[in-house]
C-alpha cells in the first residue's frame, strides 16, 4: 500500500493511489458529485485478439508477439463487480433535497455488461439509468476486417438513485436564480470519440481521452466538485477533472501504471493550475 501523488496543498486536490479502491477510508477522501471509471471487460487472454498487436509490428507473417493469448493486466479478471457497487454507492453524496444537484455514476463498459450494470445497480440503490455512445472514426478490430462488421463504438450506463443527476448544458441563470429559457444546448447520449493530441502520454491500452472525459466531468459536475475513479489505470480521468478544476481521487493497483499515472498524466501540478 502506497500513495504516490505530486506534492501539492490546494483547496482542489489530484491524488492517484497504489491502492484497492476498498481501502478508500485509509485516504479521507471526500465523497463524490460524480463517480466514473472504466471497468475491467474480464477479456482474460482474448485482450488482443482482434488487434494487429498480437503479431510482431501488426503483421501476421513476423508472427506472434509477446501480446499474442494474454491479457491486458492480471487483475482485469478478478475485478468484483459487487464490491464496486457497494463502493461506490457508499462514496457518492447522499441524494439533496434540491433539484439539479444529485450525483451520478458512469461507467464504461462492454455493451454485452450494460443490461447486467442496470439490474445490479438498482441492488445498490440506483433505481435509474440511460445509456452513452461514444463514436470513433476507426475500429480497433483490425484483424477482423475481411470477416465482419467491425465495431467502433465504446459504451457506458449513467446511473443514478432517484433525482436526475445535476446537469449543466450551458444554460444561463438570470437576476432571480432562475433558468432562462432557451439558453441551453441539447446533449445527446452519443459524443465522437475524440483522441487526445501528444500533449497526453499514452500510459494504457484502454485509456480514454482526456478530452472526452472533460466533456462527462463538465456535464455532470461543477467547479470544486470531487470526482472519483475506482480503477483508473493511466489517470486521464484524474487529469480531466484537475483541468477543469475539480478534485480527482483514483485508485490503481498496478504500481508501476500508478507510479506513469502521477509522473506524466498529472506532471504539471506544481504549475499552479488550482491558484485562485
Amino acid at each position: 500500500m502506497s500513495k504516490i501523488s505530486t506534492n501539492y496543498e490546494k483547496k482542489n486536490k489530484a491524488e492517484i493511489y497504489n491502492d484497492n479502491f476498498q481501502n478508500s477510508k485509509r485516504y479521507n477522501i471526500p465523497k463524490a458529485q460524480l463517480v466514473i471509471a472504466d471497468i475491467p471487460y474480464n477479456l482474460g487472454n482474448s485482450a488482443y485478439a482482434s488487434s494487429p498487436s498480437w503479431y510482431e509490428n501488426g503483421d501476421n507473417k513476423n508472427g506472434e508477439s509477446k501480446k499474442a493469448g494474454k491479457s491486458f493486466f492480471n487483475t482485469d479478471e478478478n475485478f468484483n463487480l459487487v464490491e464496486y457497487m457497494h463502493f461506490c454507492s457508499r462514496m457518492l453524496i447522499k441524494e439533496p433535497k434540491e433539484k439539479g444537484k444529485s450525483p451520478a455514476m458512469i461507467v464504461f463498459c462492454a455493451f454485452d455488461q450494460m443490461h447486467m450494470l442496470i439490474e445490479l445497480g438498482k441492488r445498490y440503490g440506483f433505481k435509474n439509468s440511460y445509456p452513452l455512445f461514444f463514436i470513433k472514426k476507426s475500429s480497433p478490430q483490425a484483424l477482423k476486417a475481411n470477416m465482419k462488421i467491425v465495431g467502433a463504438t465504446e459504451h457506458a450506463v449513467v446511473l443514478y438513485r432517484d433525482k436526475l443527476p445535476k446537469f449543466n448544458n450551458g444554460r444561463q441563470v438570470g437576476e432571480d436564480g432562475k433558468n432562462i429559457r432557451g439558453t441551453g444546448k441539447m446533449v445527446l447520449n452519443w459524443f465522437e470519440w475524440e483522441k487526445d493530441g501528444k500533449e497526453i502520454p499514452k500510459i494504457h491500452p484502454t485509456q480514454k481521452p482526456v478530452k472526452l472525459l472533460k466533456k462527462l466531468i463538465e456535464v455532470f459536475t461543477d467547479p470544486y466538485d470531487v470526482v472519483i475513479d475506482p480503477c483508473c489505470g493511466s489517470g486521464s480521468s484524474i487529469r480531466a477533472a484537475r483541468d477543469l478544476n475539480r478534485s480527482g481521487y483514483g485508485f490503481e493497483l498496478m504500481k508501476d501504471t500508478c507510479k506513469r499515472a502521477n509522473e506524466e498524466m498529472l506532471k504539471e501540478l506544481d504549475k499552479g493550475l488550482f491558484d485562485e
